[in-house]
């Protein structure tokens, strides 16, 4: 069940603002939307302890990025290089844009 709008897409540049690894940046590699969160590379990471199986013949720790949820990232805009708020315009012909909030900037498609 999606309970919020989620404005993050694959391959934004985003910020983290709380948690472990605040104030770090990153790329999102993948977005869950019906759990609200997202996986950025190489943040967050936590360790698996796994037994052997057929995929990972040795076992052992591995390390692995864990979601993290929406309202702890935010968008950077690549004009003001910093982390903004965003907001949607509806153009013409009906598409929506994402638009930086300080700079006016469009932000990806």
């Amino acid at each position: 069940m999606q309970t919020g709008k989620n404005y993050l897409r694959v391959d934004d540049q985003v910020e983290i603002i709380a948690g472990k690894d605040k104030g770090r940046v990153g790329k999102i590699t993948q977005v869950l939307p019906n759990e609200n969160k997202a996986i950025v590379e190489s943040l967050n990471m936590i360790k698996r302890h796994t037994k052997p199986n057929q995929a990972n013949q040795q076992g052992g720790i591995i390390e692995k990025e864990s979601p993290l949820h929406v309202s702890n990232l935010m968008l950077v805009c690549s004009k003001c290089a910093k982390p903004v708020r965003i907001k949607l315009n509806v153009l013409e012909d009906g598409t929506k844009t994402r638009v930086c909030k300080k700079c006016d900037e469009s932000i990806g498609n």
